[in-house]
């Protein structure tokens, strides 16, 4: 995309993130978000074909970089002092949610937020399936990797949403000990050879 695409593109982005901030996402019609972005009809056609297209688009741009970066140690914010510390990758998440990048934590916390909390999940369980687990059933206890990568992003998210709802008042640095303290027997059991 050229400089003007990109610049558009971040427009309707910006303009559906302050839409989402006082209006449910199933209330908010294509119209709404060409009014508050200042651009044509066809502007908006041009970039997403529907309101879930820029949903899902919206969702991997927040989700994506965080992830990606959650296991390239070059981007960690200072936080990788040892790289065999898996809970560096969760309290590398943490630091990115603290930033409210995008005012990410606005929408975890929005009354439509069930639709990122759901992408965040997902994005956090290919990242927990591929870094934690192998990609078998534990031979110790039949239980299938999809199920504990599931539910350690769903323990993750959860935790989050906790945090979130006591105004952040624990430290990342914290909040990454204590779920890696919860959960780390259960990465250590099913962790790759």
């Amino acid at each position: 995309m050229d400089k003007r695409q990109v610049k558009t593109r971040k427009a309707i982005f910006d303009a559906f993130v302050r839409l989402l901030e006082h209006k449910n996402y199933n209330a908010i019609i294509v119209q709404d978000i060409i009014d508050e972005a200042l651009i044509g009809r066809s502007t908006f056609y041009a970039h997403f074909e529907t309101k879930e297209d820029l949903l899902e688009a919206l969702c991997l741009e927040l989700f994506s970089h965080i992830i990606d970066t959650a296991s390239d140690f070059s981007h960690a914010h200072g936080l990788y002092k040892n790289s065999h510390i898996k809970e560096a990758i969760f309290l590398h998440i943490l630091q990115h949610l603290e930033d409210n990048d995008n005012n990410i934590l606005g929408l975890l916390s929005c009354e439509s937020n069930e639709l990122f909390l759901r992408h965040f999940k997902n994005s956090l369980k290919e990242l927990i399936q591929s870094h934690f687990l192998n990609n078998q059933t534990c031979p110790h206890n039949n239980i299938p990797h999809d199920f504990i990568s599931n539910h350690i992003a769903g323990s993750f998210v959860e935790m989050v949403l906790w945090w979130l709802e006591n105004d952040r008042q624990y430290s990342i640095e914290d909040m990454s000990r204590y779920f890696y303290h919860i959960t780390e027997p259960l990465i250590l059991e099913h962790q790759h050879e």
